[in-house]
């Protein structure tokens, strides 16, 4: 078990949904929290309601340099990093020849190097003290590639090779590794994504009930204080987790089957 109080945890993409949630829950559990996301605006509103206990910093997680600088600001208010959440992330949903031709790499950006520079901004210390975790937020779609993401699924599946390979690295400094797969979360980037959503990527979310950010946060909190290398908040997302090669191809048949019918209804 690893004890959440008194630890210094950094968010990305901490100003709304999961990340703020997961702030609340880490708070709860007597940490200290620091968040990052581009908005100064809504990093101060999450901070005065999460509390005294809430920190922040700007910093646009696709730039390795800003993210650095926003950490180093934290980590001299609040001390050493002993938990990074590598959360920021966003989807733009789209078939694949009507999504803009930069958006593949834009949610590369985001979603996966976000990731890796936020890793990069803590990783040095936690090794020099032989102790920290690294929790990835990837997706559902991180574990079966589905209809309409086809820029946002490649950037959840490479958080998993990711924390897979980098995890062998950095066990023999006692520095722990997660993934957590959330599934639709009722988030304000869901909503968004809700809006531009393809009929048959409408149609395959409207067979699962979306889960609150609360629950996903209490997840991640319970995984890292039992040191879980996988972190799920739903039994469909954990059964695909232990067994995606065997689920994966009865999961894609149900998925054509949705598509199909969608496709009849338009």
């Amino acid at each position: 078990m690893t004890s959440l109080r008194d630890a210094h945890v950094i968010i990305t993409g901490g100003s709304e949904g999961i990340g703020r949630a997961t702030a609340a829950a880490a708070i709860a559990r007597g940490a200290r929290v620091s968040l990052i996301a581009r908005r100064a605006d809504a990093l101060r509103a999450a901070a005065t309601e999460l509390g005294p206990s809430c920190d922040w910093a700007t910093a646009d997680v696709a730039d390795r340099d800003a993210v650095g600088g926003a950490v180093d600001e934290l980590v001299q208010r609040s001390g050493p990093c002993d938990v990074m959440v590598a959360n920021a992330g966003y989807a733009l949903p789209g078939r694949f020849w009507e999504l803009p031709p930069d958006e593949f790499r834009a949610e590369m950006e985001v979603n996966f190097l976000g990731a890796v520079h936020a890793v990069a901004a803590v990783i040095d210390g936690m090794r020099q003290r032989r102790r920290g975790h690294l929790c990835f937020v990837s997706s559902t779609a991180g574990l079966l590639g589905v209809y309409g993401y086809t820029a946002y699924s490649p950037t959840k599946f490479a958080l998993r090779g990711l924390a897979e390979a980098l995890r062998s690295e950095v066990a023999p400094d006692r520095i722990r590794v997660s993934v957590v797969y959330p599934p639709d979360t009722d988030t304000p980037g869901f909503a968004l994504e809700n809006e531009v959503k393809p009929p048959e990527t409408a149609a395959i979310s409207a067979t699962v009930k979306p889960v609150q950010a609360d629950r996903v946060a209490a997840a991640i909190v319970r995984g890292v204080e039992r040191n879980r290398i996988t972190i799920t908040a739903d039994p469909l997302t954990a059964t695909l987790a232990r067994a995606a090669g065997l689920l994966g191809p009865v999961l894609r048949r149900t998925m054509d089957r949705q598509v199909r019918s969608a496709q009849r209804g338009s």
